[in-house]
């Protein structure tokens, strides 16, 4: 009776290492490239907001059907922070110097591609920044992965809620965009 019992856990066993590991690193593996080229996508797309000063529904596009093309659903969450100059004027003898603070207000994924979709009926839907705006893009798996799943099984800690891929960038708008 020992000697069968101690043969079927060998056979677990090896059917764990010979198997389920691999498979394990695999799905792993997977989820590291889709990462990469997410986080790739992410700052193609912010860099080229940041360059030109707009956001193009055309350029949003290119960007979410890169990140779709790892197989996973995400969310991608958009933030333009504003820069609302309240600066008052000091008078020196030689130069003017700006004295005030800076304020930016945010405006977030919902507004700027209803902006967008408004400005598609009228002609190219581009959401225009200026010099000093912030733009912050991230992008999170909302689909559980192979290897998400795996783990679940083996180490009870993947939960509702939890994303595996996850990838965000954000940068200081360098030129006004004009229409």
């Amino acid at each position: 009776m020992s000697d069968s019992l101690i043969t079927i856990v060998a056979i677990f066993l090896a059917v764990i290492l010979m198997f389920i590991f691999p498979l394990m690193s695999i799905a792993e593996r997977n989820d590291d490239i889709a990462e990469l080229t997410v986080q790739t996508a992410v700052n193609d797309f912010v860099n080229t907001a940041k360059v030109t000063g707009k956001i193009t529904i055309s350029e949003y596009n290119k960007m979410v059907s890169k990140i779709e093309s790892t197989g996973n659903t995400y969310d991608i969450e958009l933030e333009v922070k504003i820069l609302d100059d309240n600066v008052g004027k000091k008078s020196a003898w030689t130069n003017g110097t700006v004295i005030g603070e800076n304020i930016y207000y945010s405006i977030y994924t919902s507004q700027i591609m209803g902006y967008m979709a408004s400005m598609t009926e009228e002609g190219d839907g581009v959401y225009t920044m200026k010099e000093g705006d912030i733009i912050s893009v991230s992008a999170k798996n909302n689909n559980q992965t192979l290897s998400q799943t795996i783990r679940s099984v083996f180490y009870s800690i993947s939960g509702k809620g939890t994303y595996q891929i996850a990838a965000q960038a954000s940068g200081l708008v360098s030129a006004t965009g004009t229409n």
